[in-house]
Formats: C-alpha cells, sequence, structure tokens
C-alpha cells in the first residue's frame, strides 16, 4: 500500500486539478451547487451498483468520481467563503471523535449496538444538530431504506419491541387489514393499508438483522436472471412469449431456477 506521504501528496495534487478547472474549464466553471445535486446522485447509486457486483476496479472508479463531487462543492464554497476542504475534514474529524467517546474518551461500549445508540444520543446533543430523533433522515430517501432508518432511529431511544417475536402478530394485522379493503376495493384505503404492512415487514427485516433493500434487491437480480433465461429460451427454441401459455412458460421458469442452484445470487461478501 502507499505511504502517507504518497496519500497526502496525491489529494493535494488533487485540489490543486480542481482549482485549475473551476478557473479555466468552461463547463466546470459554469456548475453550482444545484447542478451538480442530481449528478451526486447518480454517481452515489453508480458506486451503489460497483458494491453489489462486488468490482474492486469500478468501486474504486466510483470512488473517485464521488471524491470528485467532494472536492468540487469544496472548491466552490472557497469561491464564496463560506467553507472549504480544510473546514470539510476539520469538522468531519471532530464529529467522528466527538460521536466516538468509547475510542477518544473513558465511555466503555462492548458491541456495535451500544456504540450506535451511543451515536444517536450524541447526535441530539450536538449544539445546532437535529432537534428530534427523526428530523435526521433526509426526506428525500427513497421509501424502503427510509422507513428501514425511521425504525432504527426510534429503536435508539427505547421505542421498539420488547421481543422481536411481536412483530409478526403486526403483520398479520395489517394483513389482515389490507385483505379488508381489497373487498371493499376502497383504493385510497388499500394504499394506505399496503403501506402499514410494507412498513410492518420492514420493522420484521430490522428486528432480524436483515436488510430490507438488500433482500428486495437480491429478489430482483433473481427474478431478472430467471425471466433473462426464460427469455432467451423461448427465442431460441423460436417461440414467442406472447404466444405462450403461462404453463408453457412455467416450465422453463423451473429449468432456470434448477440452473442457477449453484450460482451465487449475491457477490462475494453479500450486499
Amino acid at each position: 500500500m502507499h505511504s502517507k506521504q504518497d496519500k497526502l501528496e496525491q489529494f493535494d495534487r488533487l485540489l490543486e486539478i480542481m482549482t485549475e478547472l473551476r478557473s479555466k474549464c468552461p463547463w466546470d466553471k459554469e456548475q453550482t451547487f444545484e447542478s451538480l445535486r442530481t449528478l451526486t446522485i447518480e454517481e452515489t447509486y453508480e458506486l451503489a451498483d460497483a458494491i453489489i457486483r462486488d468490482d474492486k476496479k469500478e468501486i474504486r472508479k466510483e470512488l473517485g468520481d464521488i471524491l470528485l463531487h467532494i472536492v468540487f462543492y469544496s472548491e466552490m464554497g472557497s469561491e464564496t467563503q463560506d467553507f472549504d476542504i480544510y473546514d470539510v475534514c476539520k469538522g468531519l474529524c471532530e464529529k467522528l471523535i466527538y460521536r466516538h467517546p468509547h475510542i477518544f474518551a473513558d465511555v466503555t461500549a462492548d458491541n456495535s449496538e451500544t456504540v450506535m445508540q451511543n451515536w444517536e444520543t450524541l447526535k441530539l446533543k450536538e449544539k445546532g444538530g437535529n432537534k428530534s430523533v427523526l428530523s435526521g433522515v433526509p426526506n428525500s430517501l427513497p421509501a424502503l431504506i427510509k422507513a428501514h432508518r425511521i425504525q432504527d432511529k426510534a429503536r435508539s431511544v427505547g421505542f421498539d419491541w420488547e421481543h422481536r417475536e411481536q412483530v409478526w402478530d403486526k403483520v398479520q394485522e395489517e394483513i389482515n387489514e389490507f385483505k379488508a379493503e381489497i373487498a371493499a376495493m376502497d383504493k385510497d384505503k388499500m394504499e394506505a393499508e399496503f403501506g402499514d404492512l410494507m412498513f410492518s415487514l420492514v420493522n420484521a427485516a430490522r428486528l432480524y438483522d436483515i436488510n430490507p433493500e438488500n433482500a428486495l434487491e437480491r429478489t430482483n437480480r433473481k427474478f431478472t436472471s430467471r425471466f433473462n433465461y426464460l427469455e432467451s429460451k423461448t427465442i431460441s427454441i423460436g417461440k414467442d412469449l406472447k404466444e405462450m401459455t403461462l404453463a408453457e412458460m412455467d416450465v422453463i421458469w423451473e429449468e432456470a431456477k434448477r440452473n442457477e442452484k449453484n450460482v451465487p445470487l449475491t457477490p462475494k461478501g453479500g450486499f
């Protein structure tokens, strides 16, 4: 691995390149915080894709793209004298030290659960920090991830089931309420109850230490793999999916399932 000096030299080089681009490149000069915002989101998803594939080369590349955005925002902040990369790094260092008193102070934390509880408690105490337990959950998060974060934050202050098995009664209750609205064919209430059902399932996943986003993505990948097999197989035998019966498609679907039994659906290390 590279020495600390080598790393510092490359980071300094990156800062110099960014300053040069911002002053001379027509495109870079035109960018604003708002114009970069959606691009940053896109880069984050590209990093997530690379992690799912366990593609280390792509992970390195995508991390570079995200680092570029961090340096870009910092450069723009320095131009208006609001902040620069020094302030960004300094603030992060101070936050990490403050939120890890079990490392940098005399607090004891023997497991990750205690660490997370301390983290959330300290966040609420920070000057100028979040005013309520749930205010730290970004509104723009995808709904599935947001549900998990909301529940996790509520748990950090003790709002949780006494025994995780209790969640299944809640899941069954939500299933029954959803089925009742289906019988009544009330579209608005059906949607509301389906949301409650999904929320309870996310809760169950959390209680059993399952990441619901990863679980659903695993199923997405599995379905995609099987459907692609179904599609390619029908083409190879000269048939059209639209002209096949469901029973005929099921035969090939089961074949796809048998063929994937020894093929891992998740990359090494999981999602």
